[in-house]
């Protein structure tokens, strides 16, 4: 491996003695976990990767394959990374999102991180971009529909963001998705809505841009009883309202504790809507399994599984490959987030490896430029739906028992027809 004797104009930061002024108004800020990709005879100057992303709470699930990938990269990039010319070492600083604005300002201000990638619900992404953007460091997020990622940072489409960039799919997708589900069954098209009082619910259930005007538009009768808080112990005015419609289906974005107590305190109250088809908490298997046999029959959207049809640029693994990885190396079931983990990391390996020198401008550069054939499908920054924001495949589906497992089966794929479908949707009564 060369030898890495850089010049100090190789390693400039431009924004070094603001940082150390920012730094110097901060309170107490929890200290990252430092995960080194650094030999013992590695010189003193590393590319340094901060990662944020939940690992404690009811967002816990989204983080859950994170050791895996990381153990992945720090493999991949055990012997060093080429980046503008020279070799270097990675140096990879991981946090939890649970404080994510203090823990991103720890990596950008303390560890002064050469780009930061986060993911998992705006909850974490937005406080990480945020932070990116006002110290100016390059950033890239995923796993959080991008609406609220962009206007819940108040974003302006005219202008967009400078520093920080995210791939996932929209509120329009899921809209998509969810429509294609429920038109493929006989209902009344009468739709409850359960959305809580955070960014995802209030983006899911505005009145302009989430779900009401394209139900509406579909042919669908929302009712929506307003937001409610979130670890809710008492839902029984969201079903009273539900039954007094008639509502058949219920849609929502809800984190697992509160969908448990949903789902329970329905049953208790005699509410048996035919499609429950809830974002976020109907992800994991542990929340499906979690419910026994009320689990059987949920649908939820669809981001990645096995059978996408996409490999990995950084590893040449096909989604089924990486699963296997993943269910071998762990012995738990595989998991949506686990091919967004990993096209993180693809992505932003692929950033560093094109950036022509190793300064923010340049990575920024490099994050513009990039096209690249990822484990989730294309990422290319086009502008479209806004600057900051490339969209990716989504579909939808439903957990169906098989024996003593739950599976989750692509139903539908009209939104995304590159993607196969396993199986027919069946109702719940």
């Amino acid at each position: 491996m060369p030898e890495n004797n850089h010049s100090t104009k190789s390693v400039r930061f431009d924004r070094v003695s603001r940082r150390a002024v920012v730094a110097a108004g901060l309170g107490a800020i929890a200290t990252p976990c430092v995960l080194r990709v650094i030999p013992a005879h590695a010189q003193s100057r590393a590319i340094k990767i901060g990662h944020v992303s939940p690992k404690t709470g009811p967002l816990a699930g989204f983080g859950e394959a994170d050791a895996f990938i990381l153990d992945q990269v720090r493999g991949i990039l055990a012997g060093g990374l080429q980046s503008g010319g020279r070799t270097y070492q990675v140096q990879l600083s991981q946090s939890s999102g649970s404080r994510a604005a203090e823990v991103a300002s720890e990596l950008i201000l303390g560890d002064k991180v050469d780009l930061i990638v986060a993911s998992a619900t705006p909850d974490t992404t937005n406080p990480v971009a945020d932070q990116a953007e006002v110290n100016e460091v390059p950033c890239i997020t995923t796993n959080c529909p991008w609406q609220p990622y962009f206007f819940g940072r108040k974003g302006d489409p005219a202008k967009g963001f400078t520093w920080t960039y995210h791939f996932f799919w929209g509120l329009e997708d899921v809209i998509g998705a969810f429509l294609a589900l429920w038109d493929s069954a006989p209902t009344n098209k009468v739709v409850g809505g359960l959305f809580p009082n955070d960014a995802d619910g209030n983006a899911w259930g505005d009145p302009q841009r989430g779900l009401p005007p394209a139900l509406a538009q579909a042919g669908y009768k929302l009712t929506d009883p307003g937001r409610y808080q979130l670890m809710n112990n008492d839902f029984t005015s969201q079903i009273s309202a539900f039954k007094a419609v008639g509502a058949e289906i219920v849609t929502g974005n809800m984190i697992p504790p509160d969908f448990a107590t949903f789902w329970s305190q329905a049953a208790q109250q005699g509410f048996r809507p035919k499609l429950v088809t809830i974002g976020k908490a109907l992800l994991f298997p542990s929340v499906i399994d979690s419910l026994g046999a009320r689990g059987n029959g949920l649908t939820t959207e669809i981001w990645w599984t096995p059978n996408h049809p996409f490999r990995s640029g950084l590893t040449g693994q096909s989604a089924r490959e990486l699963t296997e990885a993943y269910v071998n190396a762990t012995r738990r079931p595989w998991t949506q987030p686990i091919g967004f983990q990993h096209a993180l990391f693809e992505v932003a390996i692929d950033v560093l490896r094109r950036s022509k020198a190793l300064e923010p401008k340049a990575i920024l550069d490099a994050i513009v430029a990039t096209d690249y054939g990822s484990i989730v499908g294309p990422v290319k920054w086009t502008g479209r739906p806004v600057k900051n924001v490339c969209k990716t495949p989504l579909v939808a589906g439903q957990w169906q028992r098989s024996g003593d497992k739950f599976n989750l089966v692509i139903t539908t794929n009209k939104t995304a027809p590159m993607i196969p479908t396993g199986g027919q949707l069946q109702l719940l009564s």
